[in-house]
């Protein structure tokens, strides 16, 4: 087994120009690359950001859709794997599309597909965000093989909801990954904050790559694209521009604070309960 692996974030400002969006992520991919990234983690909707209408629009089948075949070259040409963070898909007999996570394995085949359970519906520094509008729900969590790692995949909004990571955790992973377009309002407060808890509570390694920047007119999203150890250590982070970070992933680390510290090891499954109704 691999006891290192090396993972990049990529860090965007995704607008709505679908071209110009696959192509700035096809160099930001090519750098993380050359940092001899093994796993490269893009943002949430990195290849198109808008309002419903724009999503409709520019939503792909995964079969045969332009922005999945741009992660299978890229990840063919570099060698690499590519958690494409997520795009927005169309599926045949869904009236609205889904927020998709897809992994593509270094030669280009489809390894795993997540696709984004809990929509960010809400109000926040004045401003609407209501992903139903356009989007579906997915409702099953999702571990991928990446080389010889597990990693768990997760989106955003999914970050608030600790159940998910746990569940991963306890199937296997290693890694957490977390692909985002966080608001700026949250992102100030909440987003180091999370992404570090997750890691503890989990004991896990934490990717997370974010857009950064005006991606709507008036909507700010954070970035600060972060990787984190199990113990909360920060690893890499990135500044206030697109850009790429890296880190390299110990798995001696991982088992030495499970050992040290074996709270996994501790649970009480016959002693939780969750209220009715949960």
């Amino acid at each position: 087994m691999a006891e290192l692996i090396r993972v990049a974030c990529v860090q965007m400002t995704s607008r709505a120009d679908k071209a110009a969006n696959l192509a700035r992520a096809e160099a930001l991919v090519a750098r993380a690359a050359a940092t001899g990234a093994e796993v490269v983690l893009l943002p949430e909707k990195w290849n198109g950001i808008g309002d419903a209408e724009f999503l409709h629009g520019i939503a792909e089948r995964l079969d045969g859709g332009e922005s999945v075949g741009a992660m299978s070259d890229w990840a063919t040409r570099h060698g690499i794997a590519i958690v494409g963070g997520s795009i927005t898909e169309r599926r045949d007999g869904w009236e609205k599309c889904f927020n998709t996570c897809v992994v593509v394995d270094p030669d280009g085949e489809l390894s795993a597909v997540y696709r984004k359970i809990h929509l960010f519906d809400v109000e926040v520094g004045g401003v609407r965000y209501w992903e139903s509008e356009a989007e579906h729900p997915g409702d099953e969590p999702v571990l991928a093989e990446v080389g010889d790692w597990k990693v768990g995949l997760s989106i955003c909004y999914d970050l608030r909801f600790p159940e998910l990571y746990r569940i991963l955790t306890l199937e296997g992973a290693e890694l957490l990954t977390v692909p985002a377009h966080f608001t700026l309002y949250t992102g100030r407060d909440h987003w180091s904050l999370l992404l570090r808890a997750r890691a503890v509570e989990n004991q896990c390694f934490v990717a997370a790559a974010g857009q950064v920047g005006e991606t709507m007119p008036g909507k700010l999203s954070y970035g600060r694209s972060l990787i984190a150890d199990p113990w909360g250590v920060v690893l890499a982070q990135a500044p206030d521009e697109e850009g790429v970070i890296a880190a390299d992933l110990d798995r001696a680390r991982l088992r030495e604070i499970r050992a040290k510290l074996p709270c996994l090891d501790h649970r009480q499954p016959g002693a939780y309960r969750w209220p009715a109704p949960a």
